[in-house]
């Protein structure tokens, strides 16, 4: 069955008018979807009935059904998605600082079921790869986030996120087709009509794809997991690293950014005497000047069954501190979700281990 949401309006025009249904009913559904965030058929009032069927019959709406979620004291929310075969994704809403210096809703949500490129310090590797997400399982990620708003007199479903991250499970990269078709659906003026610069996509460090993207004008925004500034620290968490070493990964970032115009996020997770040394702090601050990037810092997020640990308070200050004498952009994050495993995976792990 197709995805609704890969569809253009011309093109629910065709399918509907081939099907019996008139022309302008294609509009109607388009607006009640994408304008009032109404996602089951049954649900449009616009429409007649056997449109309804015809469409839940003919047309994939949610294809990730939502089978649990966990909300930590931190107001951390994650989402549990069953999909059509029986393997799990995860979605997470959290908040964090936005650009403008406001704490705002963001959604990060999955490419891949598992992961191949094997982080040593994720739960998304111990699953392996298992397959990539369709479109529309990746756009369903973001269905269930819809809140009610009053005002003048009516009331608005919106989305409880302003931004959208792509660092769930799984490199994004690798499944690079469907993912374009995705955030085309969130950014699409005639669809969800997320703006370029409020979605950010994550890769641990595939150079050629960076390469290519640079060519094709990618207009999202670009993290790359660093995790860590030096090939010996990198690789010894990072298998990737071997492929495409920093010289490598580091020169195709540049060309990205000349091409793309954004500043680019370097991601980096402090573990406990892995990564987390000043030695280690001068370098990243030396890559992040060479890109003019800035920096996120995040506590690990502990895995049951991984050896590592998070940098202890003191260590994350003092880490942050050569970045800022430095004069280098970053953020230090506060532990998030730590309670409900928030890390990548997890969730998704412990399901399909309980299933067997």
């Amino acid at each position: 069955m197709d995805s609704f949401f890969t569809l253009s309006l011309d093109g629910l025009q065709r399918l509907l008018v081939g099907a019996g249904f008139e022309k302008f009913r294609a509009k109607q559904v388009f607006d009640a979807v994408y304008k009032n965030r109404v996602f089951d058929p049954q649900n449009i009032p616009t429409i007649p009935q056997k449109l309804k069927d015809w469409l839940g019959g003919n047309l994939e709406f949610a294809a990730a059904k939502l089978v649990g979620n966990r909300e930590s004291e931190d107001e951390t929310k994650k989402y549990l998605f069953a999909l059509s075969d029986g393997y799990f994704v995860e979605s997470v809403l959290l908040e964090a600082p936005s650009d403008d210096g406001r704490t705002r809703k963001t959604l990060c949500i999955s490419t891949q079921v598992g992961c191949a490129c094997g982080c040593k310090f994720c739960a998304s590797a111990m699953h392996g790869f298992i397959r990539n997400l369709s479109a529309g399982e990746i756009v369903a990620q973001a269905l269930p986030f819809v809140k009610e708003e009053a005002g003048n007199g009516k009331t608005e479903r919106k989305f409880e996120f302003e931004n959208i991250v792509v660092m769930g499970m799984g490199e994004p990269l690798i499944n690079c087709d469907n993912l374009m078709k995705a955030l085309e659906v969130f950014n699409a003026p005639d669809k969800f009509a997320f703006g370029a610069r409020r979605i950010t996509v994550s890769t641990c460090g595939i150079a050629d794809k960076l390469s290519k993207l640079a060519e094709d004008k990618f207009p999202f925004r670009l993290a790359i997991s660093l995790h860590g500034a030096t090939d010996e620290v990198r690789g010894r968490i990072m298998p990737i690293n071997k492929k495409f070493p920093l010289a490598t990964l580091l020169d195709a970032a540049e060309k990205f950014a000349e091409s793309n115009g954004r500043m680019i996020t370097l991601e980096y997770i402090l573990i406990k005497d892995v990564n987390d040394s000043f030695a280690q702090a001068h370098a990243l601050a030396k890559i992040a000047k060479r890109l003019h990037a800035h920096v996120n810092l995040i506590p690990y997020n502990r895995v049951e069954a991984l050896p590592w640990k998070r940098s202890d308070l003191g260590r994350r200050a003092a880490f942050a501190k050569v970045l800022k004498d430095a004069k280098v952009s970053y953020t230090l994050r506060r532990e998030k979700g730590a309670e409900i495993d928030a890390a990548c995976g997890q969730l998704a792990l412990k399901k399909r281990e309980s299933e067997k």
